[in-house]
C-alpha cells in the first residue's frame, strides 16, 4: 500500500486505485499490526513464564522424589508443603493455557476487520500498478537512511534540541510521539503511515519527541512543529481511529475517556471511572504531649535561670520552741447543716347528705273531701353532717 500510494503521490501513474481508499486500507494494516505487536507481546510473556513454571517442577520434583525415596512412611510436615506448592506450579499451568485460549480467539475476532481490504485489493488486482514499483518493508526503508551522512545537523538549527544514541541514554526507550512514525509524512501526505528512522535524529520540542524518516523530513518539520502538530491534529480529525493508533490522547483530551498506557505492548489501560468517598480523621490521631513547665518567652526563662541561681547560695534555718515540739497540724471535716422538708400524706374523705323527701295526703280525702297532697323535704344541711 505505501508503494502504491508514494506512486500516486509523485505523479507517475494517473490510473490506479483511488488514493482514499489506500490510505484507509494501509490505516487498517497499521492498527491490524499493532493488535498483533500486542498479542505477540502477551504470548512472548506467556512462554517466558511457562519455562519458569517447568524449571519449578523440576526442581520441586527432584526434591520431592529426595524426600519420599523408597520410605514407606513419611512425615506429613515434610511432604505436605512440596505437594501443596506442587499443586499451585500446576495451577500456574492451567492458568497459562487459559490465557493462549483467550489470546488465540482474540486473534480469531480480529480476522472480519481485515478482510474488507483484503477482498478489495487483492494481489491481482494490484500486480499491474506495481509494475516497476520496489515494493520496500519498514527494515528496508530504515537501512537505507542509516549512517552518519543520513543525520541531521544540528549546527543548522541554534534553537532546536536533537537526540541521538550517542549523546543519549536510553535512546530507544524514548516516548516518541505518533507510535514512532514520520510526524511529517503524516502532515503533508495526509494520514500517510510511515515509520521513523530514530538514528536521523529524534526533535525534542515542548517535552515531546519526534522522530522522521529521513534527514530532509526532519529539517521541514523543525521550522514549523506546532504548523505540523496542528495538520497531524486536523487529519486524526477525518480518521479517528488514528486517535488511539498515534496515541493523540492528549490533543484530544475532551473527546476520549481513556488514558494511554506507556508500556510498550498495551493498547487502553482501565477507563477513569468516578466515585463519591469519604475520609474521616481521628480528633488526637497522634499522642498529645502537653509540658505544662513549657515557657516560649526567653525572658521568662532567664527571670527562673537567675531565680535558681539565688537559691543556690541560700540557707534554710527552722527554729522550735519548747512548747511546740510535741504539737502537730489536725484536721477535722463536719458536715455544715442544711434545711430539710418532709410531706406526709393525710387522708381526706366529704360526706354528701342523702335528700329525703315525705310526701303525705297521697290516699286522698274520700269521695267528699279533695286530696291534698303535702310535700315536706327531710334533707339535711352540710353543716349538719
Amino acid at each position: 500500500f505505501k508503494a502504491l500510494i508514494e506512486k500516486s503521490l509523485s505523479g507517475d501513474s494517473k490510473e490506479g486505485p483511488s488514493l482514499q481508499l489506500l490510505k484507509e486500507a494501509l490505516i487498517n494494516t497499521r492498527q491490524h499490526e499493532a493488535f498483533l505487536r500486542v498479542i505477540l507481546n502477551d504470548v512472548i510473556s506467556c512462554a517466558q513464564q511457562v519455562e519458569l513454571l517447568e524449571q519449578q517442577l523440576a526442581t520441586r520434583m527432584e526434591q520431592l522424589q529426595a524426600t519420599v525415596q523408597s520410605k514407606t512412611a513419611v512425615p506429613t510436615a515434610q511432604v505436605y508443603p512440596q505437594f501443596i506448592h506442587l499443586s499451585q506450579l500446576w495451577s500456574g499451568f492451567q492458568d497459562e493455557m487459559v490465557l493462549l485460549s483467550v489470546l488465540s480467539n482474540i486473534l480469531a475476532s480480529l480476522e472480519p476487520y481485515t478482510r474488507g481490504h483484503r477482498e478489495l485489493f487483492t494481489d491481482e488486482a494490484l500486480s499491474p500498478f506495481l509494475e516497476g514499483v520496489t515494493v520496500k518493508t519498514d527494515e528496508q526503508r530504515i537501512q537505507e537512511t542509516s549512517g552518519p551522512e543520513n543525520r541531521v545537523n544540528t549546527k543548522d538549527f541554534k534553537d532546536a534540541d536533537w537526540l541521538f544514541p550517542e549523546t543519549t541514554k536510553n535512546f530507544t526507550k524514548l516516548p516518541l510521539q505518533y507510535r514512532g512514525y514520520c510526524a511529517l509524512s503524516l502532515a503533508n501526505f495526509d494520514r500517510l503511515l510511515i515509520p521513523s528512522n530514530p538514528e536521523v535524529g529524534v526533535l525534542r520540542y515542548k517535552d515531546h519527541y519526534y522522530a522522521f524518516s529521513n534527514k530532509n523530513a526532519a529539517a521541514e518539520f523543525a521550522q514549523n512543529p506546532d504548523h505540523y502538530i496542528r495538520l497531524v491534529a486536523e487529519g486524526a480529525k477525518k480518521s479517528p481511529e488514528l486517535i488511539q493508533l498515534l496515541e493523540l490522547h492528549t490533543q484530544f483530551a475532551t473527546i476520549t475517556p481513556y488514558s494511554q498506557g506507556k508500556d510498550q505492548g498495551r493498547m487502553i489501560e482501565k477507563p477513569v471511572t468516578k466515585c463519591d468517598s469519604g475520609t474521616q480523621t481521628d480528633t488526637h490521631f497522634m499522642e498529645s504531649n502537653i509540658v505544662k513547665s513549657y515557657e516560649w518567652n526567653e525572658w521568662e526563662l532567664r527571670r527562673k535561670a537567675i531565680k535558681l541561681a539565688n537559691l543556690r547560695t541560700r540557707i534554710t534555718h527552722s527554729v522550735q520552741t519548747n512548747l511546740s515540739n510535741m504539737r502537730r497540724d489536725n484536721a477535722i471535716q463536719v458536715w455544715p447543716p442544711k434545711d430539710q422538708e418532709t410531706q406526709t400524706k393525710t387522708d381526706a374523705s366529704t360526706n354528701v347528705p342523702r335528700p329525703q323527701v315525705f310526701l303525705a295526703g297521697l290516699r286522698g280525702g274520700g269521695m267528699s273531701t279533695a286530696t291534698q297532697m303535702v310535700k315536706v323535704d327531710l334533707t339535711q344541711d352540710v353543716d349538719q353532717t
